[in-house]
């Protein structure tokens, strides 16, 4: 895990900043600083509309007495989307995306429900509570 996370926090930057290098020798600078705040600035407000609607969807299954089990993944999902939207660079805003968007957050949403779903039938997945 250790491994996975440094390379997680030291590959994709040095990739993103190659990719906007590479941007940069393509459409100029102004034009890809231009990209970086427009996608940060749409991203932060996608994903501020996003989780107001999830909070009040929480609330109201909530209120009718059902736990909010979907709900909380999109609320992770949208969660995660909104830190990759504000990450300058081009990969992590295509994964802002992709978690933001209702249409293909579904699609993560439901592979995350199985796996967890796989590792608990399995007994992979160790829930450890301390007082």
């Amino acid at each position: 895990m250790l491994f996975k996370l440094i390379m997680l926090f030291t590959v994709v930057p040095i990739l993103e900043l190659a990719l906007l290098l590479k941007l940069n020798n393509y459409i100029g600078l102004g034009y890809t600083l231009l990209i970086v705040l427009t996608t940060g600035v749409v991203g932060a407000y996608l994903a501020k509309s996003e989780g107001k609607g999830i909070i009040r969807n929480i609330r109201y299954e909530m209120s009718q007495g059902r736990m909010p089990g979907d709900e909380l993944v999109n609320g992770l999902c949208v969660l995660l989307g909104g830190a990759c939207l504000l990450t300058p660079g081009l990969i992590t805003d295509l994964t802002g995306f992709i978690l933001v968007i209702p249409y293909t957050r579904e699609i993560i949403k439901r592979y995350v429900k199985g796996r967890l779903r796989y590792m608990l039938e399995e007994g992979t997945f160790k829930f450890i509570y301390r007082r």
